[in-house]
């Protein structure tokens, strides 16, 4: 591989180091482990004991979710509630034995009123019983990059075997937000369910503007634990709070925090040529390359990034139009923070190699 490293010199992405005295400090904060995490590119904006294991409470339900909505089939089929599944302890939506309810009710009334019954009712018609299904979500937490995690039942009770932290839970939340179903449902304010009324325990659908969603929990173990999610002009912010007292509070002022201290700097559009790849064996000595897909990430007051190209070498004709060859990489103080490939804009054919005779070229014949 060969290198080429562009500094980026404009003025979006290069400003006066003296105006970094001008960022905010970030807002102290009453929880135990906390962390704010742009939604797109995953950057922490701030951290606190983020990779801390800890008892995440009722915060469990939208790995929960997830799964179910993954792994479980037809949401609209009608699941039948057994007698085992009902008088859990805990927070309930008050399911009878023997009524029937789809997938879909059980998985609203597990993110708005956090039903212990809708979890474990759940857990047990998607994988056959709780245990299994749990394993369904250490699989995928595993997937999700989640390497501090544990969990061991579907509800969030307390549990040995069961925690997670700040930074895994916001992973979470970003797979979370990309799920058609779980999204939407994390962002429903209210709504009927056969003859149920379910309300969104989260607060901050009404308190915050641009909120989306998540998910409140509590145990007098793992005390008040919250994600949250907003977006605003195109941006989306994931907020994570574990043992907070005060976690209305905390994640209104991280929040704002981030949605004020932070811009979405662009770093390239899908389509931007970013450079020229060499190519060998055809008559064109170079394709254009551009970017698979548009990119930005989020800097601070008095941060810059430089550019960094590697090419796929050796490059080699025929070269399809659409091929990656490449890739461009964003370094902060250093370290790679953004990255996307990059492919031929255009097509590099083979050079053309004549199959005339001697004695016909020599006469000049079939040019």
């Amino acid at each position: 591989m060969r290198r080429l490293v562009l500094v980026l010199l404009s003025a979006l992405l290069l400003l006066p180091a003296a105006a970094q005295a001008d960022q905010a400090a970030p807002p102290a904060t009453s929880a135990s482990a906390a962390v704010l995490m742009d939604g797109e590119s995953g950057r922490v904006l701030y951290g606190e004991n983020i990779h801390e294991p800890m008892l995440i409470a009722s915060t469990t339900k939208l790995m929960t979710a997830l799964v179910a909505a993954e792994q479980g089939g037809d949401l609209e089929q009608m699941v039948v509630i057994r007698p085992e599944w009902v008088g859990v302890e805990g927070s309930s939506i008050y399911l009878k034995a023997g009524e029937e309810i789809s997938l879909r009710g059980l998985l609203y009334g597990l993110l708005l009123q956090s039903g212990n019954d809708a979890a474990r009712a759940i857990a047990c018609h998607v994988a056959g019983d709780e245990e299994s299904f749990a394993r369904k979500m250490n699989e995928k937490a595993a997937q999700l990059g989640m390497e501090h995690s544990s969990f061991a039942n579907a509800s969030g009770l307390n549990q040995e075997g069961h925690y997670s932290t700040a930074y895994d839970m916001a992973l979470l939340a970003q797979a979370c937000l990309a799920h058609p179903v779980v999204s939407e449902i994390c962002a429903t304010q209210h709504i009927r369910v056969g003859n149920r009324t379910l309300v969104n325990h989260n607060k901050l659908l009404q308190r915050y503007p641009g909120c989306v969603g998540m998910k409140t929990g509590y145990t007098q173990l793992a005390g008040r634990t919250l994600v949250s999610a907003a977006r605003r002009d195109g941006r989306t912010l994931i907020c994570v709070t574990l043992d907070d007292r005060d976690d209305w509070r905390d994640h209104v002022a991280l929040l704002d925090y981030g949605f004020s201290q932070y811009r979405a700097a662009a770093l390239c559009t899908q389509g931007e040529e970013m450079g020229r790849a060499a190519v060998s064996g055809s008559l064109l000595p170079n394709v254009a390359a551009g970017a698979a897909r548009s990119l930005a990430y989020p800097l601070a007051e008095g941060e810059d990034l430089t550019m960094e190209v590697v090419w796929h070498t050796p490059l080699s004709a025929p070269v399809e139009q659409g091929k990656v060859v490449g890739q461009a990489q964003w370094l902060l103080e250093g370290r790679v923070v953004a990255q996307v490939e990059l492919i031929a804009l255009h097509g590099a054919p083979c050079a053309q190699v004549s199959q005339r005779s001697w004695w016909e070229r020599l006469l000049g014949r079939g040019a």
